[in-house]
């Protein structure tokens, strides 16, 4: 099991390599990559802060939920911090099982437990100035499912 938080970019096919080849005994890899979504065209760039050390530990204590809940074979994720333009990556999820549908569920598990409830604040700028990324119901609601 494995969780970085880094503000350097990450190669993903390199990762999914890597964990691919750590993962033992698993029929089914899943891995997913979050990128900086532009939905209006106006932002020129994300900006993303946590405090180090706390944030890891959330992050571990949820990965390891997940291998336990779904018995799987390794976890991986990864989430970076700092300015980001629209386009670059901000987190890669990658799940390893022997059946897919427990690397499904668990990746999703992760996801939205990384979209509502880590330990990250999150500022876009753009040409109207900046605003603070509020949480939305709908992610609040995925949540429920868990």
């Amino acid at each position: 099991m494995g969780v970085r938080v880094q503000s350097a970019p990450f190669d993903m096919g390199a990762e999914v390599q890597s964990f691919t080849d750590g993962a033992n005994g698993a029929g089914a890899i899943v891995t997913f990559s979050g990128l900086v979504r532009d939905e209006g065209g106006t932002l020129s760039a994300m900006e993303i802060e946590h405090y180090p050390g706390m944030t890891e530990k959330a992050l571990e204590a949820i990965c390891a939920k997940a291998v336990a809940r779904w018995s799987l074979a390794d976890a991986l994720v990864i989430h970076r911090f700092g300015s980001l333009a629209p386009g670059e990556q901000i987190m890669m999820v990658a799940t390893a099982a022997r059946h897919r549908a427990d690397a499904f569920a668990a990746a999703e598990y992760l996801m939205d437990y990384l979209k509502s409830r880590a330990p990250f604040w999150k500022k876009e700028r753009g040409a109207d100035g900046e605003t603070w990324v509020a949480a939305k119901e709908a992610d609040e609601d995925a949540l429920k499912r868990w």
